[in-house]
């Protein structure tokens, strides 16, 4: 199964709050099934970010999902769509990097942002979905915070982000999902020169 079928699967099986399909229905209308998930990092490679959604999500159900305690609709909707925002946002291209070997230039392919809707990463994501489906508080604060200390506004102090995690442990368990999905499980994926 390719990773547009699988998450396709995964998100109509398990999430059933009233606007999931009018969601699905925008996301197929954009580059989420064939973005990358970055620039040069994780992911950067086609279908990436598809690839990624998909594999936080195995990461936060395997390791955190008890089911007398969490939702599995919840954890569906914050591991899929944590990273909604980056459909749309990045521009296939090519840049020319120096061979070490042969010292030759040679073209290589790339990824630059091009971010029409430049609101922020976690907010973003919340904002999009939130044009077809209700968020709980917990699945909204997972989603704005998933990038923990990565995050732009939280860089040079924030109780916030401390307070959103004492308060909501599915913030935290996305985040840890999220960083080892990257860290992890994508080691390697990217298609593109990190130079």
């Amino acid at each position: 199964m390719d990773y547009k079928s699988e998450f396709i699967r995964i998100f109509s099986e398990n999430v059933t709050r009233p606007g999931a399909d009018k969601l699905l229905d925008w996301i197929a209308t954009t580059d989420f099934y064939t973005a990358p998930a970055s620039t040069r990092f994780h992911g950067a490679c086609e279908s990436g970010l598809v690839m990624h959604s998909i594999n936080v999500y195995h990461v936060l159900v395997e390791r955190y999902f008890h089911p007398e305690e969490d939702n599995l609709e919840s954890f569906t909707i914050v591991s899929l769509l944590h990273d909604l925002c980056k459909a749309n946002y990045y521009k296939a291209g090519f840049r020319n990097v120096k061979n070490d070997t042969t010292g030759q230039w040679e073209r290589v392919p790339n990824f630059t942002v091009q971010d029409a809707f430049p609101y922020g990463h976690g907010e973003k994501s919340v904002y999009l979905i939130e044009r077809f489906l209700r968020l709980k508080p917990a699945e909204a604060v997972a989603i704005r915070w998933h990038m923990g200390g990565f995050d732009d506004s939280v860089r040079g102090g924030s109780f916030t982000i401390s307070n959103a995690y004492d308060q909501y442990p599915l913030a935290v368990k996305l985040h840890l999902s999220d960083l080892e999905a990257t860290y992890l499980l994508e080691k390697g994926t990217s298609s593109v020169n990190r130079k």
